[in-house]
């Protein structure tokens, strides 16, 4: 049986996490601005061909499908993904720009099967002393909530890394996949702000 996941974020923001899917044997679909290509990894592995008009990545035995769409047009956004996908999305992973998130959120939502769960990547919210995480768009789906902070938890002052992003967002979406109820997971912390 196919697996499909519907992987929404900047470009090339979480190309590996793209990537570890399909070596799972995931068909990934990836809406976005640009192209970005997949990391690579086993030559063996991975093959690229153009097919109307979309890049399609083929790793391990599954398929990472980057299609062109625009955050700011949603519903676009959505019927490409849609045509792509072929099936219900057995997977949102989502790291949506504030701005755009509920009507990408309500856009895509009809592409997931009813049993889909969710990771969805935002900022730690930087005003007040205690970091309260967005509520859920889909109350009712499983969801993993990563929270990014400004600075590593792992190297004092440094900023988070790209690495440690993805690194924690595929542990999300490994939770995501075992069935694990609503959580939420911080990455990082907040910069420090000194008042005068």
């Amino acid at each position: 049986m196919t697996r499909r996941a519907l992987l929404l974020a900047g470009t090339g923001m979480l190309r590996r996490v793209a990537r570890e899917l399909a070596v799972d044997g995931w068909d990934v679909v990836l809406p976005s601005r640009r192209y970005a290509p997949i990391p690579e990894g086993d030559p063996e592995l991975r093959a690229v061909r153009w097919t109307a008009g979309n890049r399609h990545t083929t790793v391990g035995p599954g398929r990472a499908t980057w299609v062109q769409a625009q955050w700011d047009e949603p519903a676009e956004l959505a019927a490409k993904a849609g045509e792509v996908l072929a099936g219900p999305a057995d997977l949102l992973v989502a790291w949506v720009h504030e701005a755009y998130r509920e009507a990408v959120f309500s856009a895509v939502e009809p592409l997931l099967s009813d049993a889909a769960p969710v990771v969805e990547v935002t900022a730690i919210p930087v005003h007040g002393d205690v970091v309260e995480p967005p509520d859920p768009h889909f109350p009712h789906r499983p969801t993993q909530q990563v929270l990014l902070g400004s600075t590593s938890d792992e190297a004092v002052g440094r900023p988070l890394r790209h690495e440690e992003i993805e690194r924690g967002v595929l542990e999300a979406v490994r939770r995501a996949v075992e069935g694990r109820p609503t959580s939420v997971h911080q990455l990082g912390e907040r910069r420090t702000v000194r008042r005068a």
